[in-house]
């Protein structure tokens, strides 16, 4: 405040065997902290280092539980933060509803990045939404695939809807069959 910056301060951390403390912080610009620094050398007689993170770092230091009820994944599952895309929650069948798919930190849920692979590799088993299949001596189309579960939903032309476990639909000669 002393100095008028628009910094907020997230964390440090001493390391009294090198005589030295560093804070992060965020912003949403530039800032010329020198003059800080040199308020916290004289306070804390020790070398001072700030540095500035981002917004998915500062929900890795503070932590948190995510939208599911399971601490953040940025802290719990990996130091690295991969990159995330809309395309990974497009291919996860997730709602593109911003509030749906932003974590804590006002991005991309990073679970979406940790689940890809498991989710591109499901999605070779299940057949496009509107596909048709015969099943029981009718016309089925495919309604929903819940990921989660593993069930296909259909839906025949007189009315009945089925759900079956995904393993029960098999592409064979590029047609989707039920077996």
């Amino acid at each position: 405040k002393e100095n008028h910056l628009d910094m907020k301060f997230i964390a440090s951390h001493f390391l009294p065997l090198e005589s030295k403390v560093i804070f992060f912080f965020t912003t949403d610009g530039r800032v010329d902290f020198r003059n800080l620094v040199k308020d916290l050398v004289s306070s804390f007689k020790m070398r001072v280092e700030l540095r500035q993170i981002g917004v998915r770092d500062e929900s890795r230091f503070v932590g948190g539980l995510a939208p599911c009820g399971r601490e953040f994944c940025c802290r719990s599952i990996t130091d690295k933060i991969d990159p995330v895309s809309i395309k990974m929650a497009k291919d996860e069948g997730m709602s593109l509803n911003s509030n749906r798919i932003s974590g804590h930190c006002g991005r991309l849920l990073c679970c979406l990045s940790y689940e890809h692979k498991h989710y591109m590799e499901i999605n070779k088993l299940i057949p496009p939404y509107g596909t048709k299949m015969n099943y029981d001596g009718s016309l089925f189309k495919v309604l929903e695939a819940n990921r989660i579960t593993g069930m296909v939903s259909l839906a025949s032309d007189d009315g009945r809807t089925i759900a079956l476990p995904i393993p029960r639909i098999k592409k064979i000669n590029s047609t989707w069959k039920i077996v």
